[in-house]
């Protein structure tokens, strides 16, 4: 059973930074591309960020590029994105998803996620 847990969320002011995780369980980690995602009230889900299953490559939405990372250890199962510089338009709840594959896709909406940690820039 996959299971994804983020965590790191929370309150930050604009042009300040947060680190998000993703702890994951479930399957073979290190086969898998993984993303995050995100969703702002009354939007829709948004794909961020993507990395390929052994970390080699990394894709980035453009209001992302410059300011977001994404890593992962496959050593110990986790995802991370280190937000950078954030603005208030980066408030959402954040998603971790599993892609069906070892490579990055864009296409995130049928992929399996965890419940999300939330994201809040204001000052």
């Amino acid at each position: 059973q996959v299971q994804l847990v983020e965590s790191g969320g929370g309150l930050a002011q604009p042009g300040g930074s947060l680190r998000l995780s993703c702890a994951a369980s479930g399957f073979t980690f290190y086969n898998f591309a993984m993303s995050w995602a995100r969703q702002a009230p009354g939007k829709g889900l948004e794909w961020v960020a993507g990395i390929s299953a052994l970390g080699a490559n990394t894709e980035y939405a453009d209001f992302v590029k410059g300011r977001f990372t994404i890593s992962r250890d496959n050593k110990k199962n986790m995802l991370y994105l280190q937000m950078n510089s954030l603005k208030p338009e980066d408030t959402a709840l954040y998603y971790c998803i599993r892609l069906p594959n070892s490579w990055i896709q864009r296409s995130v909406g049928s992929a399996e996620r965890g419940q999300g940690t939330q994201v809040t820039v204001s000052s």
